[in-house]
């Protein structure tokens, strides 16, 4: 394994069906049932995805020309079958505009090379939805 390859998430009850994750590095992001303004664990999954591929592109386009417009929306199904809750039929719809001119065309010329390298190679997160990686639970 690579040095630096493993990451932790650790999270915390703050309160009813309410909680705070926090990164290694102390960052900390609020999340719930969704009886409230706090995203849902769903709802993280959907972002994670589209913010994974958000990046890549970001990294990849923004070195020619800054976006106008730079916007990812994450749809899903949920669906409860005899496979239990899931989500199915997962898209995430890209909506990016640069400026007029020659460093708008190139960063317009190499987007979709960019959303393909994220999707087919680079974006860990929906690489690993995609290959459907197993998930061990540990009960400490």
């Amino acid at each position: 394994m690579a040095e630096n390859a493993r990451r932790t998430v650790s999270l915390r009850r703050v309160g009813e069906r309410r909680y705070v994750a926090t990164n290694a590095r102390g960052g900390e992001l609020p999340f719930g049932q969704g009886d409230d303004g706090d995203f849902t664990p769903v709802e993280l999954l959907l972002t994670a995805i589209a913010g994974c591929s958000a990046i890549d592109i970001d990294f990849i386009t923004s070195r020619r020309a800054e976006p106008e417009t730079f916007e990812l929306t994450t749809t899903a199904n949920k669906i409860r079958d005899d496979q239990g809750n899931r989500l199915e039929d997962i898209e995430v719809s890209i909506r990016i505009r640069f400026p007029d001119g020659a460093d708008g065309d190139a960063a317009r010329e190499v987007l979709p090379d960019a959303v393909k390298k994220s999707h087919d190679r680079l974006c860990t997160v929906s690489r690993t939805v995609e290959l459907g990686t197993p998930i061990a639970m540990r009960l400490d």
